[in-house]
């Protein structure tokens, strides 16, 4: 299992932010200290939704979107991330629940919260850091697959943290970030250990949802992804969305953020 190797080893992050699809970089805040861990995500298109017919109603209709290259997070932020960030906005920090701090991914944070982290992530590095759009998120979650987990259509054992997984946190409390493998994308945690807010407002389905990856606008409601350490494994599926109030918070909620590539100039 994967033991949060680039977060300890620092020679596997490179400092050259060029767009190249796999590369891992972090980018330097003010303070000369480095922001959270990101991997450029290749452009792509892929299938959206319900794909194999078995879900819910709101993970219809499946439909193709189109999505531009961009870069996500490699783990959810931590607590060690969203502190630093909170000591120096004057900001409460969240409780941890006796979980610890660290390594541990940030929880208790509500949309409002994630979206505030972001805009002081870009007035810290003067790059364009936000919320994934849900199609990004999902995409990135499946990294080129078309069933429930990206490594199969079963839950299997100790590849996420939910319940009946397996995982020795499962239904007891977060895991620290990048213990279990990564998806192809390079990515860690995407199903399991918390849900992540997307920058998208909540609709019953997606009839009439966007086909090129942009966030879908709307009202205050918002969506989260992919499951969290007391989801059952129905609820970690690469399709599951479900809806909630902008300040809405809880121990199951976390975040991911995402960066534009640079325009070509």
């Amino acid at each position: 299992m994967a033991q949060l190797s680039s977060l300890r080893d620092k020679s596997t992050v490179k400092e050259d932010t060029t767009p190249v699809p796999g590369k891992i970089f972090r980018d330097r805040l003010k303070d000369g200290t480095e922001g959270p861990e990101m991997v450029w995500i290749p452009a792509g298109r892929f299938r959206m939704g319900d794909i194999r017919g078995t879900g819910r109603d709101n993970e219809q209709p499946m439909h193709a979107v189109s999505v531009e290259g961009f870069a996500m997070g490699h783990y959810p932020v931590t607590f060690a991330e969203y502190d630093k960030f909170a000591q120096a906005t004057d900001r409460k920090k969240p409780n941890d629940n006796g979980w610890g701090r660290g390594n541990q991914p940030v929880i208790y944070v509500s949309y409002e919260d994630a979206v505030a982290y972001t805009g002081w992530l870009c007035e810290q590095t003067g790059q364009a850091y936000r919320l994934p759009s849900e199609a990004e998120w999902e995409y990135a979650a499946r990294a080129g697959t078309e069933m429930d987990y990206w490594w199969g259509n079963d839950i299997g054992q100790n590849r996420t943290n939910c319940r009946e997984g397996g995982s020795r946190w499962g239904g007891k409390q977060t895991s620290p970030v990048g213990f279990f493998e990564p998806n192809a994308f390079g990515l860690y945690d995407m199903l399991g250990n918390v849900w992540e807010w997307v920058a998208d407002s909540w609709y019953d389905n997606y009839a009439g949802a966007p086909s090129d990856g942009r966030v879908w606008g709307g009202d205050n409601y918002r969506v989260r992804r992919g499951g969290s350490w007391y989801s059952r494994p129905w609820n970690v599926r690469a399709a599951v969305r479900i809806g909630g109030s902008e300040d809405e918070h809880s121990d199951m909620f976390g975040i991911r953020v995402v960066r534009a590539a640079p325009r070509p100039k």
